[in-house]
């Protein structure tokens, strides 16, 4: 026995000096042949190319409805057919469409409150079609104090008509106070782009920051514009050779949150970290499992839209699998940055809820890489994101992230540029997911169920 430690201790001596001498490869002391080939087919400068051009400001921020998320779908496509994969059962290309929404963007809206018309930038509307208001009748009035957890949480205070809440086609009039001016940013800057959803909504809210006492008189005029307006999600899939029921998912969302004119230092919402370096992961793990060309289960590789506005692109693709034949779901979100713990760790979301983590983390076993337990529970990061949809119906459906969302200065940022991360960090964690994922790949291994969500 003590031979074999102090063997064991000489291993990882020279594993902690291949690591000094190279930060991006991943030694494994179980397989090195594995290890040989991940640090081999999946290259730093390749990674470094694909964030590049996913995230360079000819994209134009990847917004959903743009000409840049089309360029950027048409990029993936292109890697996707260079790799070799097929498409979905089903589908007749690498674009999975989504059956067509309504796109709903305000124009022109004036407001008056009391007599005083209220500045642009202080209030926003919502509706599913232009509307004028000339007095209060039938309006609800929702008063919210900073921090509300949703309409009519804690702090918050009514007056009107009764019995408005539970018309059919209400009209609310939400007023937010002036602490919750960074929440109703929020709200202002969703507006400004645009919202979708299955049908235009009958209801029109008005948002306003600010204090007006008992509101005696208003008067608003809306110009809305809806449109039907095409989503679809990326994906492709290598067969299964022996368990080709059995399907292992590698996702991440390609959309961002495009431009914005004013913004400072520029307009452009590059999104190279969220979520360029996700999608750059599924472009690298294809080609990695095609190259190897072992998988004894089906692998489908997603980059889905529309997470910024909705995560409709992961719903959609919810309905077109049976949950019950997905045996995992790696979904990677913002692996541009180092973790709290440092280089070569990561970290899954909801890590209690399936053996999922323990599994890769067994598989990482004698490497320097490490996977850890969400830090940033009260963020509720697991059902955030798009892994959240299968989660829900029992799928030990993940997200692997390094970012440290409650200090990083660049999230939802213009400054989320490619010149903000760290490539070697990116291919790494990418190296240790392929590593990390080989036994649920082959069959071996089967993550335990997820608790369904009681609906």
């Amino acid at each position: 026995m003590m031979k074999k430690y102090i063997l064991a201790g000489a291993i990882l001596a020279t594993t902690a000096a291949v690591f000094a001498q190279d930060g991006n490869k991943i030694p494994n002391l179980a397989s090195t042949g594995a290890t040989q080939q991940v640090n081999k087919i999946i290259d730093q400068q390749n990674v470094e190319r694909i964030i590049k051009t996913l995230s360079d400001d000819n994209m134009e921020g990847r917004a959903t409805f743009t000409p840049g998320i089309d360029r950027a779908a048409k990029f993936i496509e292109g890697e996707f057919k260079k790799i070799g994969l097929q498409p979905l059962k089903g589908e007749s290309s690498f674009r999975q469409n989504i059956p067509p929404m309504v796109k709903t963007t305000v124009g022109k809206a004036k407001l008056v409150i009391n007599g005083k018309e209220v500045p642009a930038d202080k209030f926003t509307v919502s509706a599913g079609a232009s509307f004028s208001w000339s007095d209060m009748n039938g309006v609800e009035v929702v008063k919210q104090a900073a921090g509300f957890g949703g309409r009519g949480g804690a702090g918050g205070g009514r007056q009107g008509s009764a019995g408005a809440a539970d018309a059919v086609g209400k009209k609310r009039l939400v007023l937010i106070d002036t602490a919750g001016a960074a929440m109703f940013k929020r709200l202002k800057d969703r507006a400004t782009t645009g919202s979708i959803s299955a049908k235009a909504s009958p209801d029109q809210t008005v948002t306003v920051l600010g204090n007006f006492g008992d509101i005696t008189s208003i008067s608003v005029n809306a110009d809305v514009k809806t449109e039907s307006a095409p989503l679809f999600n990326v994906a492709g899939m290598l067969p299964g050779k022996g368990k080709p029921n059995e399907y292992v998912v590698f996702s991440g969302h390609y959309d961002h949150l495009g431009v914005r004119p004013g913004m400072k230092p520029d307009s452009v919402f590059n999104g190279a970290d969220d979520d360029a370096s996700g999608t750059t992961a599924v472009i690298e793990l294809a080609k990695y499992y095609k190259a190897i060309g072992n998988n004894e289960r089906t692998l489908i590789f997603v980059a889905f839209c529309a997470e910024e506005i909705g995560g409709y692109g992961a719903r959609h693709f919810t309905t077109t699998v049976n949950p019950d034949q997905v045996v995992a779901m790696f979904n990677i979100e913002m692996i541009g940055k180092a973790s709290k713990w440092g280089q070569n760790s990561a970290f899954i979301t909801g890590f209690e809820k399936s053996d999922f983590g323990q599994i890769l983390q067994r598989n990482l076993e004698g490497t320097a890489f490490k996977f850890y337990p969400d830090p940033y529970i009260k963020e509720n990061l697991f059902y955030r994101s798009d892994n959240a949809t299968l989660a829900a119906l029992g799928v030990p459906a993940h997200t692997i992230s390094t970012d440290q969302i409650d200090i990083d200065p660049d999230y939802h940022k213009v400054t989320d540029e490619l010149k903000t991360l760290d490539v070697a960090n990116i291919t790494a964690a990418i190296r240790a997911i392929a590593l990390s994922s080989r036994t649920i790949v082959s069959g071996k291994d089967t993550p335990t169920r997820v608790e369904k969500l009681q609906r």
